[in-house]
């Protein structure tokens, strides 16, 4: 198997997961829309969490590779985005925990992460260091030995106030950049930690986390004191390039909706599709969702073999993949015209979906950032001349 392909294997657990996804996930989506309950738009769907863990999707999430998540999240995306968010936000909140928690702290989040029990988010964002990661204010003062007191607030974090635990970064070495960062999980009954939710274009949870000195000692630590960082960022490169998976998901489903209705559609004594202008659109818009896949297919594959440019494939991938998911899904509202727009169409649901990735977990211009840092880190430097010598 190469970067580019899938063997038999796994495009049949594709297909499976679309099917799973169809009749099992998304009428417990289209049930909470329904209501004002907890599952409604903007809280968080536990039934739904749930049965991601009844199908053992969220185990998968800390068992397999960087590909079979990608897999994952393509797959879910096309048929039902809640259910694949809902699954993002379980590994992007619990992975800091199976990768850098103690053995008490996995053995007491990771299970009920696993089964759907326990909801996980990841609070790194704050009012005034959302792109600039580093310049995260949240304080940690020392309280005793060993121990410390959170203060500040944290912003735009998903499935807040409604998560059951944390990961927290918080600055516990001041004027330190990225050096003075500490990693810790805070579960949400912790005394002085309240939140409140935002009204956001988002159909999942997003709110505000405010720390009101709240104590947190050693055995919350994730990873090392002052390396919080590193727990951020290798936490993101493992989900960067399957943003870009969840956005290829949106633009195929885009893409199906419009084949099929250029198809139908009565249009000038023939078919919507006869008409050039819309046939070199769809082609247009079938090539960028190839190669968005493609792209996210290679950063994912070079992270399961380690190699060691990931920052810049990954960055590539979901710079590439949300951008081309925008573009496809608004150019299939524009072939759909007004009733793509229709309150509860598919495409009135993507358009509102595809905005965000290219914000979150990294914004297109920070992704274009990290992909010229790595291009001039890589480049070798050219011997100097010394004086006097001509050039050819």
């Amino acid at each position: 198997m190469t970067a580019f392909s899938l063997d038999p294997e796994q495009t049949a657990r594709c297909a499976r997961l679309r099917e799973q996804a169809a009749e099992r996930l998304l009428p417990l989506v289209e049930k909470a829309d329904e209501g004002a309950g907890a599952g409604a738009p903007g809280r968080v769907n536990r039934p739904l969490v749930a049965a991601l863990g009844e199908l053992g999707l969220l185990e998968d999430l800390f068992t397999s590779g960087a590909l079979d998540l990608c897999l994952m999240r393509e797959s879910l995306a096309r048929v039902c985005t809640e259910a694949e968010t809902a699954l993002a936000l379980q590994g992007l909140g619990g992975h800091p925990v199976h990768a850098y928690g103690t053995p008490a702290q996995r053995e007491r989040w990771l299970p009920a992460v696993g089964a759907g029990r326990a909801v996980a988010a990841f609070a790194l964002s704050e009012p005034g260091a959302g792109s600039d990661a580093a310049a995260l204010a949240l304080s940690a003062t020392p309280d005793g030995p060993s121990a410390w007191r959170l203060t500040g607030e944290k912003s735009w974090i998903s499935n807040a106030p409604e998560a059951d635990f944390y990961t927290v970064f918080a600055r516990t070495a001041p004027d330190a950049g990225a050096r003075g960062v500490t990693a810790f999980l805070v579960p949400a009954d912790r005394a002085g930690l309240t939140g409140a939710p935002l009204a956001m274009l988002s159909p999942h949870p997003i709110g505000t986390l405010s720390f009101d000195g709240v104590r947190v000692g050693a055995d919350d630590v994730l990873g090392e004191v002052d390396r919080g960082f590193r727990v951020a960022m290798t936490t993101l490169n493992r989900f960067r390039p399957s943003v870009g998976a969840f956005a290829v998901g949106m633009a195929q489903a885009a893409l199906d909706a419009t084949l099929a209705h250029t198809a139908a559609r009565d249009a000038f004594g023939g078919k919507l599709k006869d008409l050039q202008a819309v046939s070199h659109q769809v082609a247009e818009m079938a090539t960028r969702t190839q190669a968005a896949r493609l792209l996210v297919y290679a950063a994912a594959a070079a992270y399961d073999r380690g190699e060691p440019d990931i920052a810049g494939r990954a960055a590539m991938a979901k710079l590439f993949a949300t951008e081309s998911a925008q573009f496809v899904v608004d150019t299939a509202v524009q072939l759909h015209g007004a009733r793509g727009l229709l309150h509860g169409h598919l495409l009135e649901h993507l358009y509102r979906e595809v905005r965000a990735p290219r914000i979150y977990e990294g914004a297109s211009e920070v992704q274009r950032t990290v992909i010229a840092k790595e291009l001039y880190g890589a480049r070798p430097q050219e011997p100097q001349r010394e004086k006097g010598t001509p050039t050819a």
